[in-house]
Order: structure tokens, then C-alpha cells, then sequence
């Protein structure tokens, strides 16, 4: 009895973490650039009671055998890299990336990280940065003489100074990964590199399998609040069933040592 306890509990707390996971998915909804996660499952250690191909009596196999679980595990959350809707800002330092690939920033302490947010700003010196004022990697500088700023699909930056001459002042390049999905999240829309991403590989726009940029656009979130929703009210259903399933174990309980009393 005290087994269909704990096996119960071990439900709850994943779907706990399930729901956990949706509300940051839904938190985020209008985060540029931001990747949904979904939560994977693993079942429990099994308790062998009769191995499968035992020998049940004389010269008599038994072609199954009998196991019982013992719950669940939340075994992992995997960023989902669909590429979400594009919108239009007008702007030219908005940029999407159409296809695979990553913005590479510099932090302060010199570190690299990467990110699907294109919203591009000029600091004071007229470097390229994020919102949050880190700098683009390769930096790239706009003259204080410019009037106008285009970013091109394979990411060269032009600029057009007072006197009308264009001229393309550096380019921006994208990395990806073998595994995106084991990129480590560090908040700010920005990931970092670890061993199961492997090393970036850098290249331009366009080329070489990278995906392509669109200026004046921006890419919004890729999670589907149906989606979602959906998933909370499974995560919902399935914690109030194994509550029920706890209850139940407890009646029994509760009728075994009554029985137990006469």
C-alpha cells in the first residue's frame, strides 16, 4: 500500500515541474526571440517480482514476467528552436534571423554568449549592442556622420553618410551549434555555450546553411498559448489523479486496519 504512496507522489512532483515549465513558456509569450521548453519524462526503477523467461514450474517458462514501477521522473527540459513569427517594426536595426543561427554578443568580463533577440541599438560610441548594452561580436561601429543604417540578408551593415556616399562599415555574424539544445539559458534572452552544444561554428549569413537576415523585423516568441494551455490542463488532470490515487491507497489502509481491529 505504501508503495502506490510514494509512486503517486513522484506523479505529482513531476507534473508539479510541468506545470512550472508551461507558466515560464507562458511568462514569456512576448520575449523576443525567446525558446520554448518542454519537459521530458523517464519512468522509475521497476521492483523484478518475476524476471521474464523464468521457469514457473517443471520445464515451464514463463513468457512474461511481473514488475511494478516505482513513479516517475522529470528527466530533462529541451528548448524547442522552431522559428517564430516575424515582426514587422520598421525599424532597421531590428533584425530576425531567417533559418538557423545565433547573435553572438560580448559581456563585460569578455565572455561570449548567444541570442535570438535582434533588437539592435547604438551605444555612445556608436558601437552595435543590445537592449542591454552588450556589444555585438564582430563589433561593428556607426559613423556619427550617418543618416541612414541598412542591414543586409548576409548581414553587412551600410551606411550612408550627409553626403549621400554608401559604404558597408562591418558585418554581422551568426554561429550555431551541432546541439542548440543543450545551450545553457542565462536570462537576458542570452545563452551560453557548454560541452553537450558543442563548439560554435561561425560563419555569414546565408552561407553555409545560416539562415538569412531580415532587417526590420523582429522574431517573436515561439510559444502557442493553445499549446500551452493545453499542456497545463494535462499537467492539471494528471496531479489531481494521482491525488485520487494516493486517497485511495489511504482508504484502503484505512479499511485494512479497521478490519484488522475486529
Amino acid at each position: 500500500m505504501l508503495r502506490a504512496f510514494s509512486t503517486a507522489a513522484t506523479a505529482m512532483t513531476a507534473q508539479q515541474m510541468m506545470v512550472d515549465v508551461t507558466a515560464n513558456n507562458l511568462a514569456n509569450i512576448n520575449t523576443t526571440g525567446f525558446k520554448r521548453s518542454q519537459l521530458d519524462f523517464h519512468d522509475l526503477l521497476y521492483v523484478k517480482m518475476r524476471e521474464p523467461g523464468a521457469e514457473v514450474a517443471s520445464g515451464i517458462i514463463s513468457p512474461i514476467g511481473m514488475e511494478i514501477g516505482s513513479g516517475v521522473q522529470a528527466g530533462s527540459t529541451v528548448k524547442v528552436f522552431t522559428t517564430g513569427e516575424f515582426q514587422n517594426t520598421g525599424r532597421p536595426l531590428d533584425i530576425a534571423i531567417a533559418g538557423d543561427g545565433f547573435l553572438q554578443v560580448t559581456l563585460p568580463n569578455g565572455d561570449i554568449r548567444y541570442t535570438r533577440d535582434g533588437t539592435l541599438q547604438t551605444n555612445a560610441e556608436g558601437q552595435l549592442v543590445t537592449t542591454l548594452g552588450y556589444i555585438i561580436e564582430p563589433a561593428i561601429s556607426i559613423p556619427t556622420d550617418a543618416v541612414s543604417v541598412d542591414i543586409g540578408k548576409d548581414g553587412g551593415v551600410n551606411v550612408t553618410d550627409s553626403a549621400g556616399t554608401t559604404s558597408v562599415v562591418g558585418t554581422i555574424q551568426l554561429a550555431r551549434f551541432p546541439n542548440p539544445s543543450g545551450l545553457s539559458s542565462k536570462g537576458d534572452n542570452l545563452l551560453a555555450e557548454t560541452k553537450a552544444s558543442g563548439s560554435p561554428t561561425t560563419g555569414t549569413a546565408g552561407e553555409s546553411g545560416f539562415g538569412t537576415i531580415q532587417s526590420g523585423f523582429l522574431e517573436k516568441s515561439n510559444v502557442q498559448m493553445i499549446t500551452e494551455l493545453v499542456n497545463l490542463i494535462a499537467a492539471q488532470r494528471a496531479y489531481e489523479t494521482n491525488s485520487r490515487a494516493i486517497r485511495a491507497g489511504d482508504e484502503m489502509l484505512r479499511r485494512a486496519i479497521q478490519i484488522a481491529r475486529f
